[in-house]
């Protein structure tokens, strides 16, 4: 497929459409599995804040295939799926950004034992360079992004080597969260071409950055008053 047609495209959001279920099933086992687990909701280290999951709705899908193709991307039957692997997605949200090693620990046990398999190494995309030195702990790619976004990104599939699906699951704290509900109800898909708005993002994640901080420091000193 090469190019933008209606029909080459609603052929592939049917092709969407057959593997929904499936894609949801595992979606909802990710979710639940990270989400409640014990280790992660204890009285005395409760590090998972909140979750929650979607599935890309189909017109998004749309838009993305036409971007893609856009981009020169070759998207078909055959390689749907690897192409766009945010069909299903995951979101655990912590509060202080020295909970998220429990997270990754929970995540890597998992696939260890032979029950989830990564499609790629998991990657960690910031702006701030602090953040950069502390996910370079971890067995992560960590890029650093001009846009001021803050997340960790793991794609997780299940342990057939064949199958098609595969869920984006992205790990980050509540202040990284509220900065990106912001960028992405004003700058996505489409970047604003508005001066103000972009400084103002910027000035946002600086905050927000600033916050999570406090919030580390608040920690550290309540932990040392126990």
């Amino acid at each position: 497929m090469t190019d933008g047609s209606n029909s080459e495209t609603d052929a592939l959001l049917t092709l969407y459409d057959k593997r929904r279920h499936d894609l949801r099933t595992f979606m909802e086992g990710v979710l639940t599995y990270i989400g409640q687990h014990p280790d992660l909701n204890s009285p005395n280290n409760q590090v998972v804040h909140s979750y929650k999951s979607r599935l890309k709705d189909r017109e998004h899908l749309r838009a993305k295939i036409l971007r893609k193709l856009g981009e020169g991307r070759e998207i078909n039957s055959e390689n749907l799926f690897n192409e766009v692997t945010d069909l299903a997605g995951v979101r655990i949200l912590h509060l202080y950004q020295d909970q998220f090693r429990y997270i990754d620990t929970v995540i890597r046990e998992k696939i260890d034992e032979g029950d989830w398999r990564l499609a790629e190494r998991p990657k960690a995309y910031t702006w701030d360079p602090e953040n950069v030195e502390f996910f370079q702990r971890f067995d992560l790619t960590v890029a650093q992004k001009a846009t001021s976004y803050t997340s960790v990104h793991y794609l997780i599939k299940p342990p057939r080597a064949d199958s098609p699906i595969c869920c984006e699951l992205q790990v980050r704290t509540l202040f990284e969260e509220i900065w990106g509900e912001v960028d992405h109800q004003i700058n996505y898909p489409v970047p604003t071409d508005n001066v103000a708005t972009r400084e103002q993002i910027k000035v946002l994640s600086k905050i927000v950055g600033a916050g999570s901080r406090l919030l580390d420091s608040l920690q550290r000193v309540h932990q040392a008053d126990q």
